[in-house]
């Protein structure tokens, strides 16, 4: 039977190999993140010490036994926990083998970064309104042409394209569009671009942006109309698009609605 307290010691940290060739487990404090080897006396001592696993269950659990032991110096008397099942005391002893912590121990998770790649101008046709549906107020938009141009090449928006808005009670639009991109190369390439996201901002202010009026007069800071993209194609030339991750942030103007794409790196 172990001590007291030795079910909040395991629960206050994250146990995992460093390399896949050591043979014993490291063990590292959720609260401070120290890292030192699988030894659950060890374990014990630092949580003795560590303000903020202390400062922490003084606040949210006082009658902890390791918090009452590193102020009166003896941990509470406490039920003694049932034996833990064959399979959880596989996993206390080994860790769960599924857990991927170790491998951002061993090697940094790099930060993903954002890098211009591209520009689209699509021209509009005026909105249908399907009308109000279980979701909410339907519009569809449809597209007369546009052209774009980027880091990997540059040419024109096909006509025929759509977007499936959403309103939604506060004017916020979720957006479903779908383009065809045709390259200016000789022959052509067909890219398929599939966004979806969100414009959102005050009431008034997207007021404004369904009234053809005032819309040139919004200043795009007021609110947000961001989307993540993904594109698609069958051509050998820009194969690489397929799996590739872009977000982008639009405007409109006018009858025109333009986007600046970045790439996820």
């Amino acid at each position: 039977m172990g001590r007291i307290g030795d079910g909040d010691i395991h629960a206050a940290f994250v146990e995992f190999r460093a390399k896949e060739s050591d043979k014993c487990l490291s063990a590292q404090c959720i609260y401070c993140q120290s890292i030192r080897a699988k030894n659950t006396s060890r374990q014990r001592s630092h949580l003795l010490e560590c303000p903020a696993y202390l400062n922490a269950m003084k606040e949210h659990n006082p009658d902890n036994a390791i918090l009452h032991e590193a102020v009166n110096g003896t941990p509470t008397q406490t039920t003694p926990a049932k034996t833990p099942k064959k399979r959880d005391l596989d996993t206390m002893v080994n860790g769960f083998q599924g857990n991927t912590s170790s491998a951002s121990h061993s090697f940094p998770i790099p930060k993903p970064q954002l890098e211009r790649d591209f520009q689209m101008s699509v021209q509009l046709n005026p909105k249908i309104s399907v009308g109000p549906g279980i979701w909410g107020q339907r519009n569809w938009v449809s597209f007369i042409s546009g052209h774009w141009n980027g880091r990997f090449g540059k040419g024109t928006v096909v006509p025929g394209g759509q977007d499936s808005q959403l309103i939604a009670p506060d004017l916020s639009t979720h957006i479903d569009a779908n383009y065809l991109l045709q390259t200016h190369d000789h022959p052509p390439a067909f890219i398929a671009i599939k966004m979806d996201g969100w414009r959102v901002g005050p009431r008034d202010i997207l007021e404004k942006l369904e009234d053809p009026s005032q819309i040139d007069e919004v200043d795009p800071k007021t609110y947000s109309f961001r989307v993540n993209v993904h594109m698609e194609t069958g051509d050998a030339r820009y194969l690489h698009l397929n799996t590739g991750m872009w977000v982008a942030s639009g405007v409109r103007r006018g009858t025109e609605v333009v986007y600046d794409a970045y790439r996820v790196i």
